[in-house]
């Protein structure tokens, strides 16, 4: 027992020696404060995007004492055994962009020149693959036909064809024809949606996609002088009327729809304008409203409202300018009347005020799938629910399923009012999907605080800025993907309705109704 005692207190005695010898003060070296190194390091964080086709943007971290940077592309070579172009670049230029050819792979390295004598830095390595070139010009109005397409390019550089899909209708270019930058493409077929390839033989110099235009043989032509609501009236179910470009405003009215009928401005790029509204009521199976200005002179209710009970398919709203109603967009509170279909898309709504109603706006009627694209909305539901589907309809409790998709659009001060929201869903079973949309400058609640809301809807590459409301983790229904992004989208001139973003990353993540990334 006490030789126990005796060997434990000589190993605290030896512990206690130990560290009394460490004279701390004694240290008398130098704090390293600078490495001695004899290159400059490599740059890092080195990052590598296509812009343009063929254009590729670099940019990595900054380090002090660097004089300047040199960056070599190889062509097809992850050997760098001949370089294809050589660039120095200052602190200043990043990101830099370096125009190359299309089609190719690029293995691209950077390396640091030391400000202060020392060695280069070693190589920072990445690889980017470009895509093909795009030497088409924009086309002008006009240019698309129901049965041509007219393609332009910068004159005088080597094309030989022009092939569009679907068909592989093939266009051989003329001498004339290459020395303009102009050529004109015949037997097409209208609406449909083409892809078109510029070629020099083999090689794709550019591309371009459009829609041909709807046919004036088509339907029923109808022209300012004519009754439109008459007209309407009088059309046999399935009519296409075809609305001339014009102003149609001093004819003001509701058309009531009770057939299937396609209301559309004969041209996608002059359309006719407006002062009208729809209700539709039992045997308005499937309504097209398409290319046309509504405008609502503050005065009329809704664009389109359900009023009568019945069983009906589609609703669609497509490449619509609509501005200006007192209260709804689209909206039902007839009880049995059961819709399938409701879409809009590739639309701009503007000041749609909600007196007296929501924005898209079910409470007795019901709609089973809610779709809008690529369209935005400026101004609506100030101080109402964006959507409102109820628990009310004929199929609410029935097992049957509300599904609601909002993709690839811009939402600007809609449902600008901190107790109101953009889904105020409550048919009992719901699917919400909200994905690619830009949602800005809005007091709104957030998405939903109803318990009968979506508890798991889908949330995908969404960006709110001055939108608190959307990502607080404290609503019943919040954006939790931790996909969604928070950036200024620099609208060009959002007081003018010009939603064009500025924001880059936005852009390359293709973000918000498509027409303003450009």
């Amino acid at each position: 027992m006490k030789t126990k005692y005796i060997l434990k207190g000589l190993v605290t005695l030896i512990i206690m020696i130990t560290i009394t010898s460490c004279d701390y003060t004694a240290y008398d070296e130098d704090i390293i404060e600078e490495l001695n190194v004899q290159r400059e390091f490599a740059p890092v964080s080195l990052t590598t995007r296509v812009r343009n086709q063929t254009t590729v943007e670099l940019n990595w971290s900054l380090r002090d004492q660097v004089s300047n940077y040199v960056v070599e592309f190889s062509a097809d070579d992850p050997t760098f055994t001949t370089i294809f172009k050589t660039v120095d670049v200052t602190a200043d230029q990043l990101p830099i962009q370096v125009l190359l050819e299309g089609l190719t792979e690029y293995s691209i390295r950077v390396k640091a020149i030391s400000a202060s004598g020392l060695e280069d830095s070693k190589w920072a390595t990445g690889i980017a693959t470009t895509l093909s070139e795009q030497l088409m010009l924009p086309s002008v109005l006009g240019d698309v036909t129901h049965e041509q397409a007219t393609f332009r390019w910068q004159a005088g550089i080597n094309v030989t064809q022009i092939v569009l899909q679907p068909g592989d209708v093939t266009h051989n270019i003329t001498a004339p024809e290459k020395a303009a930058g102009l050529a004109t493409v015949t037997g097409l077929t209208s609406e449909i949606q083409y892809s078109a390839t510029l070629f020099n033989n083999a090689k794709p110099r550019g591309s371009s996609s459009f829609k041909t235009e709807v046919d004036p043989a088509s339907g029923t032509i109808i022209t300012t002088s004519d009754d439109i609501l008459t007209m309407i009236d009088n059309a046999t179910s399935g009519a296409i009327l075809l609305l001339e470009p014009g102003d149609y405003t001093t004819q003001i009215g509701t058309a009531t729809l009770s057939k299937s009928i396609t209301v559309r401005g004969l041209l996608s790029y002059d359309k006719p304008l407006l002062s009208i509204n729809f209700e539709l009521i039992a045997g308005a199976t499937d309504v097209r409203l398409i290319d046309l200005d509504l405008d609502g002179a503050t005065t009329t209710q809704d664009v389109a409202r359900y009023t009568g009970a019945g069983n009906f398919n589609t609703l669609l709203v497509s490449g619509c300018n609509v501005h200006d109603f007192d209260r709804s967009f689209i909206a039902g509170n007839q009880t049995d009347a059961i819709v399938q279909n409701v879409t809009v898309e590739n639309s701009i709504v503007t000041n749609v005020v909600t007196n007296g109603g929501d924005f898209i706006d079910f409470r007795n009627s019901d709609v089973f799938n809610l779709t809008v694209n690529t369209s935005t909305f400026n101004n609506c539901a100030p101080g109402r629910d964006f959507i409102r589907l109820d628990d009310a309809g004929t199929s609410t409790q029935n097992g049957l399923v509300s599904n609601v998709i909002i993709d690839s659009s811009t939402i600007y001060k809609c449902s600008n009012s901190s107790s109101k929201r953009l889904l105020y869903v409550r048919f009992q079973t719901n699917k919400i999907t909200v994905q690619n949309t830009l949602i800005t400058d809005t007091d709104s609640e957030g998405f939903s605080d109803q318990s009968r809301t979506d508890t798991e809807p889908t949330f995908i590459n969404n960006n709110y800025f001055n939108a608190a409301g959307f990502f607080n983790t404290t609503q019943t229904v919040y954006d939790a993907s931790g996909t969604h992004r928070e950036l200024d989208p620099g609208f060009v001139d959002a007081f003018s309705g010009n939603f064009t973003i500025t924001n880059q990353t936005l852009k390359d993540n293709l973000v918000g109704d498509p027409r303003w990334r450009k």
